[in-house]
């Protein structure tokens, strides 16, 4: 059962109807922050296949940038440095979501994270589009299901911040307290399929975390308690693309990091620093041709 009742809010204080010069309305808004895995352990598997996960899910202050409008009938259009293979056609997520919402939309979409790379960008996108019609047409609520009947990450990205998210990604609870922490976000660019490393795990039966999480005194805490957590799937996407191994190694040797750890399924990767110079200073030494390399501040 879905545990968070709150009604949801953008994250963001830019969820705004923008305008053009002449102030005629060109549309609504949102923001998709990139969600990072700092724990993410398989647990279970139920007998109908779906994984049981217990995650603690924080976002960061980058991401992709949607506009949306009412129309007669849907559209999408991708832009930005990373809509290269973005589908445009009824497949995508964010039509999907808007037609989950039963409204028409015109959908443009600033591609800015990398796709299939652990930081759901497309459950991202989609929960941004649940977002939004909400805010567009007066008297729409958000489906029941949180977006879960979406995909498992949807819940959690329509909250879009820290917060522990369990079973199947239905079971989403806010974690308050979390110390400032700051991030580089590495991506190889290469794709990692979330099915076939769900598939190749030696186990699914994994230690979830404790039921009460600590309380964590500063970034340094916080990084020597995740420490000792996990990434159940890191070992499977190394073992299948090496190159998350590699990255992770490049991070970890970085001056001032306290974590290195792969997000989601892959292939993205992060570094927890204490402070937002430590992370920019990374991310400088980390620029490779062809990866994708971000600072952030997670929250």
């Amino acid at each position: 059962m879905w545990c968070w009742r709150k009604r949801v809010r953008s994250p963001w204080p830019a969820w705004r109807m923008a305008t053009d010069t002449g102030g005629a309305v060109r549309g609504h808004v949102e923001l998709a922050p990139a969600k990072i895995n700092l724990t993410l352990h398989v647990t279970g598997q139920r007998a109908d296949g779906y994984h049981l996960l217990d995650s603690l899910v924080v976002f960061a202050d980058v991401g992709d940038r949607l506009t949306l409008r009412r129309a007669d009938r849907p559209a999408l259009t991708v832009t930005g440095p990373m809509a290269a293979g973005v589908p445009v056609g009824p497949e995508n997520l964010v039509l999907r979501a808007a037609a989950r919402m039963g409204v028409d939309l015109e959908i443009g979409l600033e591609k800015h994270l990398p796709s299939a790379a652990g930081i759901g960008g497309g459950s991202s996108d989609a929960a941004a589009v649940l977002r939004g019609a909400v805010a567009l047409v007066p008297g729409l609520h958000l489906p029941a299901d949180q977006g879960l009947s979406l995909g498992a990450d949807v819940p959690v990205c329509l909250m879009a911040r820290a917060a522990r998210m369990r079973g199947i990604g239905e079971v989403v609870v806010p974690v308050e307290g979390l110390p400032p922490l700051y991030a580089v976000l590495v991506n190889p660019g290469v794709s990692v399929s979330t099915a076939v490393i769900f598939r190749s795990l030696a186990r699914k039966d994994n230690a979830a975390m404790l039921d009460v999480l600590p309380r964590w005194a500063d970034a340094g805490d916080l990084a020597a308690w995740l420490a000792g957590q996990r990434n159940d799937m890191q070992d499977a996407a190394v073992a299948a693309a090496p190159v998350v191994g590699e990255v992770i190694a490049a991070i970890g040797a970085t001056a001032g990091c306290l974590l290195a750890r792969m997000s989601g399924s892959g292939a993205t990767c992060f570094g927890l620093y204490a402070d937002a110079d430590a992370a920019a200073r990374a991310a400088d030494a980390l620029t490779r041709p062809g990866w994708w390399v971000r600072a952030a501040r997670l929250s």
